[in-house]
């Protein structure tokens, strides 16, 4: 069974910044692009930015030159540092990682529980 556990949320002013973390754990061959995604009351899951096996990495418009995203393929473990931080990125902010649990099935989508972030004003 594959696990991802998210840490680092909490709560931070704005213009602060925040560093989240996710640790996967288990039984897989490997893992393809790992990314986070969050979601707002009230509003569809989004995506926050993506990051391959060999790092590319993919941001949402609103979070260029504020997130970073980066990972640690020997731990598995993929990284969102946050800067400059607003009210509007308070939400639940969901790892995901695509994982091949075996060498001969395609890779499927694995998430965590969430952490949650909230931007005071």
């Amino acid at each position: 069974q594959v696990q991802l556990v998210e840490s680092g949320g909490g709560l931070v002013q704005a213009g602060g910044s925040l560093r989240l973390s996710c640790a996967a754990s288990g039984r897989f061959f490997g893992i393809d692009a790992m990314g986070w995604y969050r979601q707002a009351p009230g509003k569809q899951r989004e995506l926050v930015a993506t990051i391959t096996t060999g790092g590319s990495t993919t941001y949402a418009d609103s979070m260029k030159g504020r997130f970073t995203i980066s990972r640690d393929n020997a731990k598995n473990t993929v990284l969102l540092h946050m800067n400059s931080l607003k009210p509007e990125d308070s939400a639940v902010y969901y790892c995901n990682a695509r994982v091949r649990v075996l060498i001969t099935r395609p890779a499927t989508d694995y998430w965590g529980k969430g952490t949650l972030v909230t931007v005071s004003s």
